[in-house]
Order: structure tokens, then sequence, then C-alpha cells
């Protein structure tokens, strides 16, 4: 049996065990997928092997922290400086950004996107602005705190200098509303996006 799981916090409300044991099962593979909790990301190695695990992914906030950790990395994943999947691969630990390629696929029937605004500045958001700029949408982030410097080729804005614009396309890649009702950003900054 191989055994595969998601690394993060929170994760007690993370539904992909449910959707990937069903992958699994109608696939007709010998596999199990659960979830753990993880306190730091330097440990995510250890318990990948602790485990024996063949694959995992990885959510908040870990996705950038474990970039260095890895043996080798997906010239996309090196790209963008944040990862969400491990995979074991002859003892080696390789790591993956499927966010990027995912997402476009996600989106593909929305059709024609020429401004899109990402809510936070994690490892999620650096995975769709480098894959939506890649695709000719000029892409503008806003973050609660200044981490510009990580987004040079990108419009950055912080909650107390963001000027609204009219978006085809808003993002949330904050962890807001995965353990609470908290919101993405100011309420009044989300009205004037909306409006």
């Amino acid at each position: 049996m191989k055994y595969f799981a998601l690394f993060g916090n929170p994760v007690s409300h993370s539904i992909s065990p449910r959707l990937h044991n069903s992958a699994l099962q109608g696939l007709g593979l010998n596999g199990v997928y659960g979830r753990i909790l993880l306190e730091q990301g330097s440990d995510i190695i250890a318990k990948f092997k602790k485990y024996n695990l063949s694959g995992a992914n990885i959510t908040v906030p870990f996705k950038e922290s474990v970039l260095t950790l890895c043996d080798e990395l997906d010239t996309v994943a090196a790209d963008i400086g944040s990862i969400n999947t491990l995979i074991n691969q002859n003892g080696k630990i390789k790591g993956y950004n499927t966010d990027a390629p995912g997402f476009m696929m996600a989106i593909a029937e929305f059709g024609k996107i020429n401004k899109a605004l990402i809510l936070g500045a994690g490892g999620t958001a650096k995975a769709l602005a480098y894959i939506l700029a890649s695709n000719g949408v000029q892409v503008h982030i806003l973050n609660r705190s200044n981490k510009k410097d990580q987004f040079i080729n990108y419009q950055f804005y912080t909650h107390s200098n963001f000027t609204c614009e009219n978006y085809d396309l808003v993002i949330n890649t904050t962890s807001a509303g995965l353990s609470s009702d908290e919101l993405p950003c100011d309420e009044m900054i989300l009205k004037d996006i909306f409006c």
C-alpha cells in the first residue's frame, strides 16, 4: 500500500482526504491519503520519511518554507519560489508546483482576463501571479503587510495604500475563512473591489 498526506496548519477543514481517497479507489490503486497537522515547516521532510509517504501536498503556511528542504525542484516550482507537492522519486524528495497550471485549467472557461487582483502574498499568490503574468494578465497584489520585494514584477499594494481598479478576476489566497469567518482584508476595501 502507498501512503499520501496533506501537510499544513490548519488542516482539519480540508476535504483533500475525501477527494484523494475517492480518486485512489476509483482508479483501483492501493493507497490511502490523510492529513498531518504540522507545527513547523522544518519538520516536513522528517515526517514525510517517518510516515513512509510516496507523495504529499503542502498547504498554508508551508509552501515557501519547504522549498529549500527538497533534494530537487521542478523548474516551475523553482521559478515561482513555492511548492505544493512532494514526490518520493527513488529515495529523493522532489518538489513541484501544481497550483499554477491547475489554476489556469480551472479558469479556462472564464474567457479573456486582462487584469487580476490577488489577495494575499504567500506561496499560492506567487504561483498564481507567475502563471497569470505568463499568460498575459496584468497582476496586482493586495496584502496586509509589505512584501513588495517578493513581487517586484507586479503592482503591489498594502491595505493602507490600495487604489482600486476594475478587475476581471479577484482571487483570495489568504487563509481567511479556513477556520473562522475572518475576511481576507478590510470590509470597506472588499466593498470597493466588488462595487
